[in-house]
């Protein structure tokens, strides 16, 4: 059979870019650029927050542009996203940009749009009376929660990430619309152990946590489900075939290997993992990505379980408060917060945030000895010196 002689189906290797499909995938990050941002293109000189949500970007060549940037729901109803184009169309000459923490920013070339956009932004309001555009998330403040689906479009999570992220900023909104924290926090939330949300990194993280195993619908399994494949997603082996009184095919679940992560349910509606009162919310700290002042560090479960209470999860709230409220207080400037416990160390971490510590957050994974903090500045407090007798320490 021979090759095409369609217009899009001949190969020149003489000529690689010839006839080439250029339409698939996303389409050139230079198309979507304001005439502005092309004319200075690799050109700026340096930029500068102006006020909290508002930054100046200054060109070698004289030319400004102004970015707002305001807080948004991770899902938008198409309404939303019509009322962004319109503000882009009046003001942006239809130019927006979305940051990887759900920010929308408009762009502007003159102090003249900037303030006439601001106003703008901060007339629109809910018929509850929020802000539709809060403006904020900016410098050494909090900027908008980055999370994952929640029940709305996910089957393995063991809480709502939505309703959770909007109660929370509802207690943090003055951090996002103002910069007078030590430095600049990132609050990021994941439903479940499968973590979409990044909380691995983060300055302050919440995960949604199931505790109790599967259960097995033996009749919804056999008549539904691959066996083999059921067996094969679990990634610690805690399943294994098994048959009902009956004689029924199933599986059974070696309860002491589940770690709850859900990719058997994925596989087969057969092993539901939700659970009222084994779902809970695990609070973690001092994570960041950054490489400033020092490496990037991976967040530490500091709080272990924390009920789900919708819808406004007051216990959740409250932890983070608490922690928010001691780094601002005692950290100092530009040190985030994984910074500041280890500069104070984490005994003293969680006095500070009066946080309990509990044998469920001693690292006691197999292969643990090369995270053991075994170097001479290493101190223990009071507190900690009971915890560890209490768990038969010296």
């Amino acid at each position: 059979m021979g090759l095409s002689t369609e217009r899009l189906g001949l190969y020149n290797p003489d000529k690689p870019m010839e006839n080439r499909i250029t339409d698939i995938g996303p389409r050139h990050f230079w198309e979507f650029f304001p005439p502005i941002i092309k004319k200075n293109y690799g050109k700026w000189k340096y930029h500068r927050i102006l006020e909290p949500g508002v930054l100046m970007h200054v060109s070698e060549t004289g030319d400004k542009v102004y970015t707002v940037r305001c807080g948004a729901p991770r899902l938008m109803s198409a309404e939303y996203i019509r009322e962004v184009c319109d503000i882009a169309d009046k003001y942006c000459d239809g130019y927006v940009r979305w940051t990887t923490r759900n920010n929308i920013e408009f762009m502007v070339d003159s102090e003249e749009k900037l303030e006439a956009l601001k106003k703008d932004l901060q007339s629109r309001k809910f018929h509850t009376g929020s802000y539709k555009f809060p403006i904020g998330g900016t410098g050494a403040g909090i900027t908008n929660i980055v999370h994952t689906q929640g029940y709305i479009h996910c089957h393995t999570p063991a809480t709502d990430a939505s309703s959770l992220v909007k109660a929370l900023m509802d207690e943090l909104f003055d951090y996002f619309q103002s910069m007078t924290l030590p430095a600049q926090v990132r609050i990021s939330m994941a439903c479940c152990l499968n973590m979409c949300g990044a909380v691995h990194c983060s300055d302050i993280a919440l995960l949604g946590y199931h505790r109790k195993p599967p259960m097995v619908d033996d009749e919804v399994l056999e008549a539904n489900c691959e066996i083999p494949l059921v067996i094969a997603a679990c990634p610690l082996g805690a399943i294994s075939p098994a048959k009902t009184p009956d004689g029924k095919k199933t599986v059974k679940i070696k309860k002491e290997r589940c770690m709850f992560c859900g990719n058997c349910y994925t596989m087969c509606m057969a092993l539901p993992l939700a659970d009222k009162e084994g779902d809970c919310v695990v609070v973690l700290a001092g994570g960041k990505v950054s490489n400033r002042i020092s490496p990037p560090k991976f967040s530490k479960v500091v709080v272990p379980a924390l009920p789900n209470n919708f819808p406004r999860f007051p216990e959740v709230c409250e932890t983070v408060k608490k922690i928010l409220e001691a780094y601002a207080k005692d950290a100092r400037k530009y040190e985030r917060i994984g910074d500041w416990a280890e500069r104070i160390g984490w005994e003293k971490f969680f006095e500070k945030c009066g946080l309990e510590f509990t044998e469920h957050l001693i690292d006691d994974y197999r292969l643990q000895y090369d995270t053991y903090r075994t170097t001479t500045q290493f101190k223990f407090t009071e507190p900690a010196w009971e915890v560890s007798k209490a768990v038969d320490g010296i």
